[in-house]
């Protein structure tokens, strides 16, 4: 009715196994729908953990969806790997908002304190950090100072909260035993499935992010990653014009927005705001 221009959707499976049954479903729903509506659909392979992907796994994936989908992607393949450096920014400003962490606790204390669906998590002893704290351990992350398991970067949410995707979630992860099939040693931290996600779908523009009802429960994640990262986008703007009209920008440096403290069957959200429900997974994990 107007309120989207084009329809997109995204098929982003992980190039660390063959296609199974759910991926084929997810296959024909999105490029199904792309079809209908005239729309425009994504391949992207969602390449995050050079530990379980493969070229071989890559290349199947391509063949099986040239073979199933009901119309050809559109553009070239596309990797979430293209976005390494958008993801990498907004963390970095998640950071320096308050809103993000690193952890320094070993990751089975992580899950025991996590808690369960009956009961509570519970607050890291590294979560109040100073932001300055933080930032330098995460800037020690990417210079790859740090090994592998002894840091991760989380968002700050609620460890309360009856969503255990929301209880402070992990962004960014140490991976440096590994290369990555395309960047190769260029990156030794990588976020993780939820956070990169989201920011590929709102960096592509996709309108609709469909997903089966076993990933609902990661939408307020996602959605709440889509939600920084417009408004990172849109402070990043507002310094830049300020910049051209000869402001120097100061005091301009929070990238929460002035509302910075606001917090199935298949479904779609929309990165762009236009429509929202459901999960930010595709069926392909």
């Amino acid at each position: 009715r107007g309120a989207i221009a084009k329809v997109v959707t995204r098929f982003p499976p992980e190039p660390n196994g063959y296609l199974h049954v759910g991926h084929a479903k997810a296959i024909c729903l999105n490029f199904g729908l792309a079809r209908d509506y005239g729309g425009d659909v994504h391949l992207r392979l969602d390449d995050t953990n050079p530990t379980k992907e493969d070229e071989r796994y890559a290349a199947a994936i391509e063949e099986d969806v040239r073979w199933l989908a009901p119309v050809p992607w559109t553009g070239d393949v596309r990797h979430a790997s293209d976005y390494f450096e958008a993801m990498y920014d907004l963390a970095l400003a998640l950071v320096e908002a308050g809103e993000a962490y690193v952890d320094s606790q070993p990751a089975e204390e992580m899950r025991r304190t996590r808690g369960t669906l009956q009961t509570p998590g519970v607050d890291s002893p590294y979560r109040n950090r100073t932001v300055d704290e933080n930032r330098d351990l995460f800037l020690a992350m990417r210079r790859g100072d740090l090994d592998d398991g002894t840091a991760v970067l989380r968002a700050k949410i609620d460890m309360a909260s009856p969503n255990l995707n929301l209880r402070d979630p992990t962004l960014y992860r140490i991976i440096k035993a590994t290369p990555h099939p395309r960047t190769g040693d260029a990156w030794p931290v990588y976020p993780m499935y939820d956070f990169a996600h989201a920011v590929s779908d709102a960096v592509e523009g996709v309108t609709h992010s469909l997903c089966t009802l076993e990933f609902q429960d990661h939408r307020p994640l996602y959605d709440w990653v889509v939600d920084r990262y417009l408004r990172y986008l849109s402070n990043k703007g507002r310094r830049r014009r300020r910049n051209d009209d000869g402001g120097d920008g100061s005091g301009d440096d929070d990238d929460r927005g002035d509302d910075g403290d606001d917090d199935g069957s298949e479904s779609s959200s929309s990165s762009s705001g236009s429509s929202s429900s459901g999960s930010s997974s595709s069926g392909s994990s």
